[in-house]
């Protein structure tokens, strides 16, 4: 998106200041009413089909650098056209797809790079944009998560839309989609580089809440739950939302404080005295 000046009016819309590229048109649909000379106006600019650059208010589903999965709504001879929400739908040449070739309706996970003619584009070859740099993040950062899909470890996702990282089966307790946009946290970068992540912040950060959460539980329930630190990843997943892990910190702190006794057939809240 850019924020560009109106610099002319007419008929048919309005020519904003593109800088090195001349006026472009923001065409009268997009115009926003009361709209004048010398207002800044937030657009996205991309190349029509007359190969000139056009402006729109609409913001796309998808920019340049980012990865997302997209719907094919149309097959040509020379590749795909995918939907980002745009007038102009977005190419995906055969060349930049890696195995069988997508039919209408089918959902492909692309990159969004800009061609050697300028023109913005799609490849479903990630490899060719991602772990380029060094993977330069720091334990517990909060990142962007783009699930690719599934593998024998967990899930593979894209990180930042800059590098591969994975999703450890015995830490993720639902099925991901492919295309899945999420907040996620690093949880190290290893001696070659590749990144382990986690969907909970690593450490206590979740516990303070969680540890609410346990006790308004077993108020609920006369001060008894059969979830201890012995409990299946599932039954703790589907009771609070959260890892073995993470369940583990807050009864482990509960129990620390004398709130709570851990027993073999589950926890319990201590009576005072």
């Amino acid at each position: 998106m850019n924020k560009l000046e109106v610099v002319r009016e007419v008929g048919f819309g309005v020519y904003l200041d593109g800088d090195d590229l001349g006026g472009i048109l923001l065409p009268k649909r997009y115009v926003p009413e009361g709209c004048k000379i010398g207002d800044q106006l937030d657009v996205f600019v991309y190349m029509d089909s007359d190969d000139f650059p056009i402006a729109i208010t609409e913001e796309p589903k998808v920019q340049l650098g980012d990865v997302a999965a997209l719907k094919v709504v149309s097959v040509e001879k020379v590749g795909v056209f995918l939907d980002w929400g745009l007038p102009k739908d977005l190419f995906l040449p055969y060349s930049e797809i890696r195995s069988q070739h997508p039919s209408v309706g089918d959902t492909v996970l692309v990159y969004v790079y800009m061609d050697n003619t300028n023109r913005i584009c799609a490849s479903a070859r990630l490899d060719r944009f991602l772990d380029k740099e060094p993977a330069d993040y720091k334990s517990n950062q909060q990142v962007n998560l783009v699930i690719a899909g599934q593998t024998d470890l967990g899930y593979k996702a894209v990180v930042n839309g800059t590098h591969w990282g994975v999703l450890y089966h015995d830490e993720v307790f639902r099925k991901l989609r492919r295309g899945y946009k999420t907040r996620g946290f690093i949880k190290r970068v290893r001696p070659d580089g590749k990144i382990d992540l986690s969907l909970d912040k690593p450490g206590y950060a979740k516990v303070d809440r969680l540890q609410q959460k346990v006790l308004q539980h077993l108020e609920e329930r006369n001060g008894y739950s059969p979830l201890n630190d012995k409990s299946p990843p599932e039954q703790i997943y589907s009771t609070y939302g959260v890892s073995k892990k993470a369940y583990k910190m807050a009864i482990g702190g509960l129990y620390r404080q004398r709130l709570i006794s851990i027993d073999d057939d589950g926890i319990r809240l201590v009576e005072e005295k």
